[in-house]
């Protein structure tokens, strides 16, 4: 079965790179309900897909995403109960847990404002490649919200330390470019046409590298983060002792003897 057509974003599959566009660029990729729920259920499903290998999510326009949008969803909230809004946070949840979850590296072009929704799906990323102009906010107390939205005060600190997350989440004041590069929270900082070529081309060298490997790199630098050092070690012996039984170790070694580029296997094991 072949990966479903989007109806509220777009997605390309080049080289094994899949490239998610949120594209309502006149409300700089603002989230609706419909576009949160189906943008969960879509990342989840790209593990079942071997083709895909690395992913890079953008916006079209000036934006990564500002946000749920004001009309589609923030007025409508106000018509719900408490069970609907949980409804509602949880669904917005789902869609963060998807994409940390994903066994894929996942890495945010993002090509200008990245606010609300869209600063936390940022964070979710692995990498974050952004351009000079682009502006992170985690907004949320501005409209009278708590700052831990979307798990974004269980990600924060782990990029930017929780005193930096701290001011942020309490404050939600915008971060340029510059400042999310000295805390940690851009990658790199790049003229805005070159953020997506950029992004895509490192998914490409992902997308050609160890698959299996990578998925294992993934899962270590979540599953350690709650470990001590002991378990953490051990966690990694494991982890590299079933990477070197598999083909891509073998095939590694095999190419660097025959002065060849590896050829790695086409998708992690047991995706």
């Amino acid at each position: 079965m072949g990966i479903p057509e989007p109806k509220t974003f777009r997605f390309a599959l080049d080289r094994g790179v899949g490239t998610i566009t949120l594209d309502r660029p006149e409300r700089l990729n603002s989230l609706t309900f419909d576009s949160y729920v189906e943008l969960g259920a879509f990342v989840r499903t790209l593990d079942a897909h071997d083709e895909v290998r690395a992913v890079v999510l953008t916006g079209a326009g000036n934006g990564l995403c500002s946000g749920g949008d004001r009309h589609d969803i923030i007025a409508k909230l106000f018509e719900r109960d408490m069970k609907g809004l949980l409804d509602f946070t949880r669904i917005t949840g789902a869609l963060i847990q998807g994409i940390r979850q994903l066994r894929r590296p996942v890495i945010a072009a993002v090509n200008g404002v990245a606010v609300g929704a869209g600063a936390v799906m940022a964070l979710a990323c692995d990498i974050r490649i952004v351009s000079e102009d682009a502006r992170f906010g985690f907004v949320f107390p501005k409209v009278g919200l708590c700052g831990a939205d979307m798990g974004a005060a269980f990600l924060l600190p782990r990029v930017v330390g929780h005193g930096r997350a701290s001011e942020l989440l309490f404050l939600g004041d915008l971060v340029d470019a510059n400042e999310a590069l000295r805390i940690g929270l851009a990658n790199r900082v790049l003229p805005k046409s070159e953020v997506l070529p950029a992004a895509q081309a490192m998914a490409l060298r992902l997308s050609e590298g160890p698959a299996f490997a990578h998925t294992m790199t993934k899962q270590m630098l979540e599953s350690e983060a709650s470990m001590g050092l002991v378990d953490a070690i051990e966690a990694e012996a494991q982890a590299q002792a079933i990477c070197m039984a598999h083909g891509d170790f073998r095939e590694a070694f095999d190419a660097l003897t025959a002065k060849r580029p590896p050829r790695f296997r086409g998708a992690p094991e047991g995706s």
